[in-house]
């Protein structure tokens, strides 16, 4: 079968987190979809786990889509090295054309904004807006309170139970590769991408 899920758009932090695993699973997102053909999108910037990931796929080969607001492209320094970045008007607008670009969703750890994005991904897929998976890498338990939430959310009776399901959570970027290319019907045995010494590394 021939895969059609091509384009990963990634949601994370514009910054690295206190735990260095969080910028170590950047990294290796970023090799392994540079390794299996896949062109990451993300929100155009340079710093933090945006900036890792980024910057190990460009090292890797990978092709790279950075949508940025106008606004951010100081605070977040817009990262002009990527195979394409897309400068838009407002955050809503940034959203929208990544939703667009992407034909699956990863979330690793990040901010208020990465909840957010996370949250309104989820909430079109509910409506029936899109059937795109939605994959939250988790690190050092990152995710566990948000989804101890979304449980709490079906049991004060606020969703049913099938909302769970919206929103797949995955232990590490090999489990979030092969659920993408099993939801598209691609088997998920495909190499992983190998490590480069010279790709981008944590800070110190």
């Amino acid at each position: 079968m021939t895969r059609t899920a091509k384009n990963v758009c990634v949601f994370c932090g514009s910054r690295p987190g206190g735990d260095p695993r969080f910028a170590a699973v950047a990294v290796r997102l970023g090799e392994l979809l540079a390794g299996n053909g896949l062109r990451l999108v993300y929100g155009g910037g340079g710093i933090g786990l945006m900036g890792l990931v980024t910057q190990t796929a460009l090292a890797c080969g990978g092709l790279v889509t950075g949508v940025i607001p106008r606004f951010l492209m100081t605070p977040e320094v817009g990262n002009p090295s990527v195979t394409e970045l897309v400068v838009v008007s407002t955050m809503h607008e940034r959203k929208q054309r990544m939703f667009d670009l992407a034909d699956a969703i990863v979330a690793l750890p990040g901010g208020i904004g990465t909840l957010d994005e996370v949250i309104e991904m989820a909430t079109w897929k509910q409506l029936r807006l899109h059937r795109k998976p939605i994959l939250l890498i988790d690190v050092a338990g990152f995710w566990d309170p948000f989804r101890a939430m979304l449980d709490n959310v079906v049991a004060c009776g606020f969703a049913a139970p099938a909302m769970l399901d919206l929103i797949e959570v995955v232990p590490t970027p090999e489990a979030a590769l092969a659920a993408i290319l099993e939801a598209d019907g691609v088997p998920a045995s495909l190499p992983a991408a190998p490590r480069r010494a010279d790709a981008a590394a944590p800070p110190g």
